[in-house]
């Protein structure tokens, strides 16, 4: 665990209907489900406030980059509300590869035996699991942060 830097970090799977929220232990051993935010005005103020409510140190934004590296079209979504994250919050946000993350949530929550639909409600928290989980395992293997540092919006002078 050479390198990790201890504390609780807030994983968000950014949808277009909904933000699925998961967090970490202060020691990254486990990314565990938190809520289901409603896409909407009030998106980034809820996580915002989940971050709050776990005292996290960093807040964790997936990034959809499709199989190629290139941009998605929900690539700029994800980008504009870690934007509004750094921005509202004092904590630091990272933008992480998100690749595969919906995807293996889907698959997990088949094998645990829910259909799709019964799925729906929850399957943005298990990405956000699966994201922060493997954001944290990078910081382990590594030593260093996973992703990219989203620097908050300068208010004007």
């Amino acid at each position: 665990m050479t390198g990790f830097r201890r504390g609780v970090r807030i994983g968000v799977d950014v949808g277009k209907a909904r933000v699925g929220v998961a967090r970490s232990d202060p020691d990254g051993m486990l990314a565990t489900p938190v809520e289901t935010v409603p896409r909407g005005d009030d998106s980034i103020a809820r996580v915002v406030a989940l971050a709050r409510e776990h005292d996290a140190v960093e807040i964790v934004v997936g990034l959809p980059i499709s199989l190629s590296g290139g941009d998605t079209p929900s690539t700029a979504d994800a980008r504009e509300l870690a934007q509004g994250l750094a921005t509202a919050s004092a904590l630091p946000v990272r933008l992480v590869d998100e690749r595969l993350s919906t995807v293996s949530a889907h698959s997990a929550l088949r094998g645990s035996g829910r259909s799709q639909r019964q799925s729906r409600s929850i399957v943005d928290q298990v990405a956000a699991v699966v994201l922060l989980q493997q954001a944290l395992d990078v910081e382990k293997n590594t030593g260093r942060p996973s992703g990219t540092p989203v620097p908050p919006d300068q208010e004007p002078a």
